[in-house]
């Protein structure tokens, strides 16, 4: 069992992202999770990422505040505890269009070649 305190997370910065501070909660270290990572983002109003695809699937989950999801021309706006998956390759862009921060929780599988 690997216990990670909040104190102990690192920031991260993810490409094309933009207003936001990212903290890396589980994985890329030893004892860690072997299939992907869990990070937990802070996106100011007007923060977002994208347009963008990535290879990999990923997983949203709204902890606090709103995001808007936007994929294929359709919105989405998810609220606290709901949470939607983006398909790898499928083209997505969040926008927090809100006056108060969005915090979520992001799950995506490492990169292929790389070894936590």
């Amino acid at each position: 069992m690997l216990v990670k305190r909040f104190q102990e997370a690192r920031p991260y910065d993810a490409p094309n992202h933009r207003g936001v501070v990212g903290l890396r909660l589980q994985g890329f270290e030893a004892g860690g999770p072997t299939a992907s990572w869990v990070g937990y983002s802070q996106f100011l109003p007007g923060g977002g990422a994208g347009p963008d695809a990535s290879p990999l699937e990923k997983v949203y989950v709204v902890i606090e505040g709103e995001m808007t999801v936007i994929v294929g021309g359709r919105e989405v706006v998810l609220g606290p505890m709901d949470s939607c998956t983006i398909a790898g390759g499928e083209e997505r862009e969040i926008v927090n269009r809100s006056n108060h921060v969005c915090k979520m929780i992001v799950t995506m599988p490492y990169p292929p070649g790389v070894k936590p």
